[in-house]
């Protein structure tokens, strides 16, 4: 009696190269291994050498159908340890990807052994020439777009800026004189947004602006796409995704993804891990030693660079604050600069400050002793904080940041915002508010009610957990379909 070998499912994954597309979209290709896909996960070259660096050089040669390949970025060489060039990346992307990544997926269809077929392609809604590429191939494309559902609604409404007048901007003084304060009042779904709660693009004087026209052009682009996958769940950002979802094909919100990968039992898919720098994690056991709620931990994310200046401001207004802090300072931190901070601040705080290189944020957040997060408002930082109850103290600087910054202020109630030109009186003085002051209190009591929100969206009869489940079937789906036209 003769044997049917059924063929897994296969996906291949790709981020944006940045540390804050890469690790959302692993916690997807684990949450999808983990339903029987077979993942092959690209990364450029770059970011594969940081990431073996980091984490050594058999850390990812986990599994046999999840696999890791690479494609060359096309930019010069640079710092191995540092973010590149978030706008020089975007301009390679849009002309040197789309030849590598399509001979790539050919070759995993042609001549690997034991490899099935590639039957979906997930890109990041950023890397939108995957686009063309599943129509050259014939593969349907999934796009994931890593920012919040609040961030993904301003980048489709950047057309309409740019129509309107709004951007680019007619004069640079436009950014201190008050303009960016206009009100924007005509997006449903999106109340008392002001023009510098937008993603940081829109403020160019540049009509022919890399960042503004490649977002502007990849949010245009996504409705040609199968579907949308946004980490987010339905509670948090209902009157944002009612209005999305009219304009977009398909949309699964799936998030907290930390939370449903947790819930994933194979240990050996779990420890694959994405950080870019090597985590110390000391900073746990030190953690161990503090009271709970005592400790306010400071992380920029992968992204953010701050003058010197600023990095004394911030430090002693900590200092000044006389609370405990867990700072993560990476090695490129400080534009033209040191990250060693000032002798005398170590003096004065070493009895209740730790500074850091890197760490493992979401153990850190889930630490009982964390009390409150400094932070700038990444959407991946954002939501762990809301995961596991914990109020921001919100510095934005790039990207959505202060879209995600507005709304957590304003609609979710658990954050403050610090001025962009950052004092050391005005970091003590919110820094006590929130943690030792009533509007703190009711921020953390906040943090918590969303944080029982995010985990019950996750549970079996959840949002999230429903939309991962329909998103597994719709694959499934396609892809027998896709096959039968093959």
């Amino acid at each position: 009696m003769s044997s049917v070998v059924v063929e897994k499912p296969h996906v291949v994954l790709i981020p944006f190269p940045a540390q804050g597309h890469i690790n959302p979209l692993l916690k997807l290709a684990k949450l999808l291994h983990n339903r029987g896909f077979y993942i092959t996960f690209i990364n450029t070259e770059f970011n594969h050498q940081r990431l073996l660096k980091s984490r050594g050089p058999d850390s990812l040669n986990g599994l046999d159908d999840f696999r890791f390949e690479t494609i060359p970025d096309g930019l010069p060489p640079s710092d191995q340890n540092a973010t590149q060039d978030i706008t020089a990346l975007s301009d390679s992307i849009g002309k040197n990807f789309l030849v590598p990544f399509c001979n790539l997926v050919t070759k995993l269809n042609n001549t690997r052994k034991n490899v099935p077929r590639v039957t979906h392609i997930i890109s990041d809604g950023i890397m939108s020439f995957t686009l063309d590429a599943g129509e050259e191939l014939c593969i349907p494309v999934i796009l994931f777009w890593t920012p919040s559902a609040c961030g993904f609604m301003a980048y489709l409404h950047f057309a309409e800026l740019i129509k309107r007048g709004l951007t680019p901007l007619k004069d640079e003084r436009d950014l201190t004189n008050g303009y960016l304060d206009t009100r924007i009042d005509w997006i449903p779904g999106m109340k008392h947004i002001r023009l510098r709660d937008f993603p940081i693009f829109i403020r160019t004087t540049d009509p022919e602006d890399i960042m503004l026209d490649s977002l502007n052009t990849d949010a245009q682009k996504a409705s040609r796409a199968l579907a949308i996958i946004i980490n987010t769940f339905n509670d948090l950002e209902h009157k944002v995704l009612d209005v999305i979802s009219s304009m977009v094909p398909k949309i699964y919100t799936i998030g907290p993804l930390a939370l449903l990968c947790n819930k994933i039992p194979d240990g050996r898919l779990r420890s694959i891990g994405s950080n870019l720098w090597k985590e110390e994690t000391e900073c746990l056991e030190w953690l161990d030693t503090k009271e709970p709620n005592s400790v306010v931990y400071v992380n920029f994310g992968s992204i953010t660079v701050m003058s010197p200046e600023q990095l004394k401001e911030f430090a002693w207004g900590l200092a000044n604050s006389k609370h405990c802090f867990l700072w993560i300072t990476r090695p490129d931190l400080v534009m033209g600069g040191s990250t060693i901070l000032l002798q005398e601040f170590i003096i004065e705080t070493k009895e209740r400050g730790l500074v850091a290189g890197w760490c493992p944020q979401e153990e850190v957040l889930s630490h009982p002793s964390v009390g409150v997060f400094l932070t700038h408002c990444g959407w991946n930082s954002t939501l762990e904080s809301i995961c596991n109850g914990v109020p921001v103290l919100c510095w934005p600087f790039f990207s959505e940041q202060p879209m995600n910054c507005r709304f957590a202020c304003t609609e979710w109630a658990i954050g403050m915002e610090i001025d962009s030109n950052v004092k050391r009186r005005e970091v003590e003085g919110l820094v006590r508010e929130l943690m030792e002051g009533e509007k703190g209190k009711e921020m953390r009591n906040k943090a918590i009610e969303w944080k029982e929100s995010a985990r019950k969206a996750i549970e079996q009869g959840g949002s999230s957990f429903m939309n991962l489940d329909k998103l597994v079937k719709d694959m499934l789906l396609v892809g027998k379909v896709n096959k039968v036209n093959k």
